[in-house]
C-alpha cells in the first residue's frame, strides 16, 4: 500500500487529546445554546424548574401539588412568550420588553398576576424520579453560596448541562475503544458525533439531560462484562449502580433493566458452558442487588407517597389518558404504511435536534429532519447486516456489544411504540387522538452511545471498500458539517431574543 493510501494512525496519547478537545467542544456548544434560549421552552420547562427548586429545599413532593410560589415568581418574571407565539399577536413587530425591565410598579403587578396563576396549577412531573432533581437543586444551592440570584441563577442550573454534555463525550470514547480496539476511525467517529449531537434537552432544564451519560456508563459496564473471562465484582458493582441512576433519572429508561438482564443471562449461559459460573457467582449477585437494591427503594416511596410504583397513576390521570385494553390496541394507525411513515421519521429527527418550538412553529428544517431520518435508517439497517458472521468479518466480542448496542436502541422506541398504543389520549394536546404517537426523541436518549456505535459500525463497514483514509474522514466531516452548520442556522433566531441569558444585564 501507498504511503498516500496508508491509514493515519494516531498515538493513545494524541486520541485522548483529541477526545477532550471534542469534549470542550461540546461543553462550549451547550453552554452558548443554553444560553441562547431563554426561559421558559415548551417541553416542560416550568415543572422541572419547580422540581429543582423544592429539591433544592429537600421538599420532595408526595403528590402532584401545586406549583412552589418561589417557582412561580421566576416564571412571571423571566418567562417569553416567544416559544409559543408570535408578533404579530401582540399587535406588532416584535414581542413586548421582558417583564424584568419594567418599571417597578407595573412589574409588581404583573408578576403577582402570573404568578398566582401558576401557583393555582398542579404540577404533574411531580412523580419523576428523583436523582436528577436533587443533584441540580444541589447545584442551585451552590449558586446561591456563590451570591447568584434572578435569571443568573436560572441559567446557573442549565449550565450544569456542560458537564453531562463533556462527560458523554468522554464515555463515548470509552465504549468505542471496548467496542473498536482495532478501527481507529471508528472509535473517534463515536465521540466527534457525540460533540455535536444537536439534541435540544441539554439546552434546558430537564431531566432527560443525564440519561445518555448514565446509560452510556452502565452500558460500558454490560460490554466489559461480556468481555470479561470473570467478571470482578468491583465491575458488577458500578455497573448495577449505572443502571440504577439510569431507572431513577427517567421512569422511560426501566425497559433498558430488561436490556441488561438479557445481558446478563447469555454471560450467565457463557460461564456455565466453561464450567466458571461457581467462581463469578458473588458477582453477578453483586450486579443485581446494587441495581435492584435503589430501584427497589425508589418504587416503595413511590407506593407510600403517591400509591402506585411507578408514581405515574397521578400523571395519567391529571392528563386525561385512559389506559386501552390489549384488544383495542391493533386498530392504531402505527401498524399502517402511512401510520409508521408519520411516526419513526419524526421520532428519528427529534432523536437527532429536539423538541423545541419557535414563534409556534418546529425548531427543524425538511431538509435536516429528512438527513436524520434516512441516515439513521439506514445506518441502524446497515449495522444490523453487517452483524451476521456471513457478512462482514468482527470478531466474537465486537458482534455481542454491538448487539447489546442494538437491543439498547431497539428496545425504548418499542417502548415509546407501546405507550403510543396503549393509552387512549382523550382531549390530551399531545400525544392526541389525530396524532396518537409519541415521537419525543428524547426518550430514546438514554441510547445515544449505543446508536453512536451502530452509526459509527455502519459508516465504517459501508466505507470499507474506500482505501484512501482521507475519503472517509471527508464523508465524516460531511456528516458533522451538515449537523453543526444546521444547528446554528435552525437555532440563529434564540440569539436574537431579548429575554435570553446575552440580555439579561442588570436582571432583578
Amino acid at each position: 500500500m501507498s504511503k498516500t493510501n496508508a491509514p493515519i494512525t494516531l498515538s493513545t496519547g494524541h486520541e485522548r487529546i483529541i477526545v477532550l478537545l471534542l469534549c470542550a467542544i461540546a461543553a462550549v456548544r451547550v453552554f452558548t445554546f443554553a444560553a441562547a434560549f431563554p426561559f421558559f421552552n415548551n417541553v416542560d420547562e416550568q415543572a422541572h424548574v419547580d422540581l429543582v427548586m423544592k429539591y433544592a429545599h429537600c421538599d420532595s413532593p408526595r403528590d402532584l401539588g401545586y406549583f412552589s410560589a418561589e417557582a412561580a415568581y421566576y416564571f412571571s418574571l423571566y418567562g417569553t412568550p416567544e416559544y409559543f407565539a408570535s408578533p404579530r399577536q401582540f399587535n406588532t413587530r416584535q414581542f413586548p420588553p421582558p417583564n424584568w425591565t419594567l418599571p417597578a410598579e407595573e412589574r409588581d403587578e404583573v408578576v403577582n398576576r402570573i404568578a398566582a396563576w401558576w401557583q393555582s396549577n398542579q404540577n404533574h412531573e411531580s412523580g419523576e424520579p428523583p436523582l436528577y432533581y436533587a443533584i441540580a437543586g444541589a447545584w442551585l444551592n451552590l449558586g446561591r453560596a456563590c451570591a447568584l440570584k434572578g435569571g443568573w441563577l436560572l441559567y446557573w442550573i442549565r449550565f450544569s448541562n456542560v458537564f453531562a454534555a463533556a462527560g458523554l463525550v468522554w464515555v463515548g470514547f470509552v465504549a468505542a475503544q471496548s467496542v473498536f480496539p482495532d478501527r481507529q476511525l471508528s472509535r473517534l467517529s463515536v465521540p466527534l458525533l457525540l460533540a455535536v449531537w444537536p439534541q435540544s434537552a441539554f439546552y434546558s432544564i430537564q431531566s432527560d439531560v443525564l440519561s445518555p451519560l448514565c446509560f452510556g456508563i452502565a452500558f460500558v459496564g454490560l460490554v466489559k462484562l461480556l468481555q470479561a473471562e470473570r467478571p470482578s465484582v468491583r465491575l458488577a458493582i458500578w455497573t448495577g449502580l449505572a443502571l440504577a441512576t439510569t431507572c431513577l433519572v427517567k421512569t422511560t429508561n426501566v425497559p433498558l433493566l430488561a436490556v441488561a438482564g438479557i445481558a446478563a443471562i447469555f454471560k450467565v449461559r457463557q460461564l456455565a458452558r466453561g464450567g466458571a459460573i461457581g467462581t463469578t457467582i458473588v458477582s453477578l449477585a453483586a450486579l443485581t442487588i446494587s441495581a435492584a437494591v435503589p430501584i427497589a427503594l425508589w418504587l416503595a416511596w413511590n407506593h407510600h407517597t403517591f400509591g402506585d410504583l411507578t408514581a405515574t397513576g397521578s400523571k395519567i390521570e391529571f392528563l386525561g389518558w385512559t389506559r386501552k385494553t390489549v384488544g383495542d390496541w391493533w386498530p392504531h394507525p402505527i401498524f399502517t404504511f402511512d401510520g409508521l411513515k408519520e411516526f419513526w421519521p419524526e421520532l428519528m429527527a427529534s432523536f437527532w435536534r429536539g423538541e423545541f418550538i419557535w414563534h409556534g412553529q418546529r425548531l427543524g428544517s425538511a431538509f435536516t429532519d429528512a438527513f436524520y431520518w434516512i441516515s439513521s435508517t439506514l445506518a441502524i439497517g446497515l449495522a444490523t447486516i453487517s452483524l451476521f458472521p456471513s457478512v462482514a468479518k468482527l470478531t466474537y466480542l465486537q458482534r455481542q456489544s454491538l448487539w447489546l448496542a442494538l437491543l439498547s436502541f431497539a428496545a425504548l422506541v418499542a417502548f415509546v411504540a407501546l405507550l403510543s398504543i396503549a393509552f387512549d389520549f382523550g382531549g390530551c394536546v399531545y400525544p392526541s387522538r389525530e396524532h396518537p404517537y409519541f415521537t419525543s426523541g428524547r426518550l430514546l436518549g438514554a441510547a445515544a452511545i449505543p446508536f453512536f456505535l451502530l452509526y459509527a459500525r455502519a459508516l465504517d463497514w459501508t466505507m470499507c471498500q474506500i482505501t484512501r483514509n482521507w475519503l472517509r474522514l471527508i464523508v465524516l466531516g460531511g456528516i458533522v458539517l451538515i449537523v453543526s452548520v444546521s444547528q446554528v442556522i435552525i437555532n440563529w433566531p434564540a440569539f436574537l431574543s431579548r429575554y435570553n441569558f446575552f440580555h439579561m444585564g442588570g436582571s432583578v
